[in-house]
C-alpha cells in the first residue's frame, strides 16, 4: 500500500502547474535516424497564467530513435527560454517569488522541466528561470529571461513589487 501511495504522490507532482498546454511553434531535425523518428529541437510558446500580457517561448531537444518514438527516452536538460511583454501587464493576484509558472515531464517518471518566475522590484522587471530537476539529482543547466514592465497604450504601468507576497 505504501508503494502505491508513493507512486500516486510522485505522479501528482508531475502534473503541470498550469492547466494550459504550450503551443508548438515548429520543430527542426538535428539528427537523422533511419526508420525511426529523428532527434529534433522543438520550440513552444506559453502565456503566463498569472500575469496577462507576458508570453514565453522555450526550445527543448526531443530524442528520436526507438526509445524517443515510444516516449521512453529521458530528455536532456538543455532548454532555452525567452519571455516578452506582448500586451498590457495585468497581475491576476499576489505571487510568491520563485512560483512555478509551468511544469512539464521530461522522462517517463523522474525528470521534469520547470519555468519559475520572480520579481526584481528595484528595476520593476519580471524574471523567468527554466531548469530541469530529477527526484534524486537535478541539473545545473538553466536559462533566464527578463521582462521589463513597460507602458502599453493607455494602460497604467503596474509595479511587480505590489504583487509579491
Amino acid at each position: 500500500m505504501r508503494k502505491i501511495l508513493s507512486a500516486a504522490i510522485l505522479l501528482a507532482s508531475l502534473v503541470p502547474a498550469a492547466a494550459q498546454s504550450p503551443d508548438l511553434i515548429f520543430k527542426k531535425s538535428t539528427v537523422f535516424r533511419f526508420l525511426t523518428p529523428d532527434d529534433k529541437l522543438a520550440t513552444y510558446a506559453i502565456d503566463d497564467p498569472d500575469i496577462e500580457g507576458v508570453a514565453c517561448h522555450y526550445t527543448v531537444p526531443e530524442k528520436g530513435g526507438v526509445a524517443g518514438g515510444l516516449g521512453l527516452a529521458e530528455e536532456v536538460s538543455d532548454i532555452s527560454l525567452a519571455c516578452r511583454q506582448v500586451g498590457p501587464i495585468k497581475f491576476k493576484g499576489k505571487l510568491e517569488q520563485g512560483d512555478v509558472m509551468f511544469r512539464q515531464s521530461r522522462s517517463l517518471l523522474f525528470k521534469r522541466m520547470q519555468i519559475v518566475r520572480g520579481c526584481d522590484s528595484k528595476r520593476n522587471v519580471l524574471v523567468y528561470l527554466v531548469y530541469s530537476d530529477k527526484l534524486i539529482e537535478g541539473s545545473p543547466k538553466n536559462s533566464t529571461s527578463t521582462v521589463p514592465i513597460m507602458p502599453w497604450g493607455q494602460a497604467e504601468t503596474p509595479k511587480c513589487a505590489d504583487y509579491v507576497k
